[in-house]
């Protein structure tokens, strides 16, 4: 097969979507498929382009995959008119390169959000005569209006609707990276066809025993109970709920460790400075090689998330019981489920502060509980969870609908019904 992934985001950019993609090209290429990969240029998470690109069009190669660039207007702003003017660069840019410069593949997946980018999706699969995958990591509009970016009665909303239903009727088939994202469409969109492509975790990279004496050194006092947060600073973290769970743990030998970037970067160190926070530490975004000793090396792994975001379980969170820490999980739903059946750590509600503080209190105050919570993670990592096998069987599923079409002498069947079992 020939096929093409649409995305906004990938190497060497770190981040879940950036791992997905790169991880999935690669699954279909140990298969012999041929894969090219359109994109922006590398700008994530500083909002700056990468040294070494940009300009309209750049052209590599990265694993075996053939790497499209082209240009986007990159942004650390969370206000809504820069993030906008960001994704449509992308969508037009996109487009516009992907008519000229790409070759017709049997499947274009295109990535969601942003959900815009479903525009140039809709556009090259018309031009290229190909059928189009639609990925849904996140459920927009709905998202965007929990985080206060949409107001529900508003224009963009409306029209954000309008895309959404767009997208999907034009899509072979839509996949979803979570139970929830493939029940809500289900649920919603009743012809809609679904796959449940979930997240997951390379188990080999993110292991316990990745832990070394440089990266516990890296996290603060070796004497310290350390509970850290790697990933984006943004808007759906809630991260200034962290500061106020350190304000009240000021008195316990607990240091909170938060590595990354984003957005809401700036205000958090600011925050620490003026509340006088001195057992919070900043660290810089690191290379995605750095990431898993740094997470075995720690005491406790901070999941949060700033409210109830149907459909969204951060991968994070499966790097966190890979590598067998116990998990602070801030969040509700989906995710909430997992880490509660697994019993790999404690969950607490979005935006209760005091009770962040009280399951840091208990777990730094017990090294048995850890150590029990760490071990049902990384089984439950093991079997469940395997980045490896998640990525085959869609392979399999992809492989199996294209000898279906080839059958028929090229024209599509609809896809098998939604689950990923059939």
């Amino acid at each position: 097969m020939k096929l093409t992934i649409l995305t906004q985001y990938y190497p060497p950019e770190v981040g879940a979507p950036q791992g997905r993609w790169s991880a999935l090209a690669a699954a279909f290429r140990r298969r012999g498929h041929a894969v090219t990969v359109l994109t922006a240029m590398p700008n994530y998470p500083t909002g700056r382009i990468y040294p070494g690109y940009g300009g309209v069009l750049r052209r590599e190669v990265r694993d075996g995959v053939r790497v499209i660039r082209t240009f986007v207007f990159p942004t650390q702003k969370a206000d809504l008119l820069r993030r906008l003017s960001s994704y449509f660069s992308f969508v037009f840019a996109s487009a516009t390169v992907g008519t000229v410069f790409l070759k017709r593949p049997d499947y274009l997946i295109v990535e969601s959000p942003p959900l815009f980018l479903g525009l140039a999706g809709v556009w090259l699969s018309w031009v290229k005569h190909c059928r189009m995958i639609f990925n849904v990591s996140d459920l927009w509009p709905e998202s965007a209006v929990r985080l206060g970016v949409l107001r529900p009665e508003g224009l963009a909303y409306r029209l954000s609707e309008w895309l959404e239903r767009f997208c999907y009727r034009r899509a072979a088939f839509v996949t979803g990276q979570t139970r929830a994202i493939v029940g809500d469409i289900a649920a919603r969109f009743p012809w809609c066809r679904t796959y449940h492509l979930s997240n997951g975790v390379n188990d080999r990279v993110f292991h316990p025993d990745r832990r070394t004496a440089e990266a516990r050194v890296a996290l603060g006092p070796t004497d310290a109970c350390i509970a850290f947060y790697a990933g984006l600073h943004g808007l759906a973290q809630g991260l200034d709920r962290v500061l106020d769970a350190a304000a009240v743990l000021a008195d316990t030998p607990l240091r909170f460790v938060l590595m990354g970037d984003g957005p809401t970067k700036a205000d958090l160190v600011r925050q620490a400075w003026e509340r006088g926070l001195t057992n919070v530490d900043f660290l810089d975004a690191r290379p995605t090689s750095d990431v898993p000793p740094l997470l075995a090396a720690a005491d406790v792994v901070v999941v949060p998330l700033v409210t109830h975001l149907p459909g969204a379980t951060p991968s994070k969170l499966y790097e966190a019981m890979a590598s067998g820490r116990p998990v602070v999980l801030v969040a509700e739903g989906e995710p909430a489920a997992i880490v509660r059946e697994q019993q790999a750590g404690l969950i607490v509600a979005p935006g209760d502060a005091a009770g962040l503080a009280q399951a840091l209190r208990t777990l730094c105050g017990d090294a048995v509980l850890r150590e029990r919570l760490g071990a049902n993670g990384r089984q439950a990592a093991e079997r469940y969870f395997n980045q490896t096998e998640i990525d085959d069987r869609f392979v399999d599923f992809l492989e199996r609908q294209h000898e279906l079409e080839m059958a028929v002498g090229g024209v599509a069947p609809r896809p098998a019904p939604r689950g990923e079992a059939t």
